[in-house]
């Protein structure tokens, strides 16, 4: 079974500067979430709970996920505090008990909390896939966000694992059968 883990794609993420494609990302987000349903997998939606007076605060207008996601009810949401999505958390307890056989990620940010959960999945021993344009990020001081996006895609499709990593574009993924 799949399941499809979409990190932190709240609300908070709308301050600051824009996030690259922000709009196709929930789009793709929206259409794999649907397609992993339709296969009997599970959606997980993690939501990052920041300290008093963060952005994402719990319960704070941040906090909130994106408005235009597709959520379901018997959707799964798991909490984290730190960039991991593992760390400190249900997610990897959910994913053994669902007899996960590979782990779909995507949401934002790519070079933080995506990034993390990614290579932390691998760690745990999951095959991975990343929806290669279905995580984002704003420009960086140092790179723009297309590139630190690009960046990360290529440096996932070499990640050493016992498993296998693979990063496709969302529309291969749905395609599958």
């Amino acid at each position: 079974m799949d399941a499809f883990v979409v990190v932190d794609m709240q609300a908070g993420l709308l301050s600051g500067a824009p996030k690259h494609d922000l709009t196709g990302v929930v789009a793709r987000i929206n259409a794999l979430a649907s397609a992993v349903r339709r296969r009997s997998g599970r959606v997980i939606w993690i939501r990052h709970c920041g300290k008093p007076g963060d952005l994402f605060e719990r319960r704070a207008p941040g906090w909130a996920f994106l408005p235009e996601l597709d959520r379901h009810a018997d959707d799964l949401v798991v909490e984290k505090t730190l960039n991991d999505s593992f760390a400190g958390t249900s997610l990897l307890a959910a994913l053994e008990q669902l007899a996960t056989d590979r782990v779909v990620v995507a949401g934002w940010a790519t070079d933080f909390c995506v990034d993390t959960t990614v290579r932390s999945a691998v760690s745990h021993g999951f095959h991975v896939v990343v929806a290669a344009d279905a995580h984002t990020v704003a420009d960086r001081p140092h790179l723009p966000a297309a590139d630190v996006i690009g960046h990360h895609n290529w440096v996932w499709k070499g990640l050493i694992t016992d498993q296998s990593i693979h990063v496709v574009p969302t529309d291969q993924l749905i395609d599958e059968s």
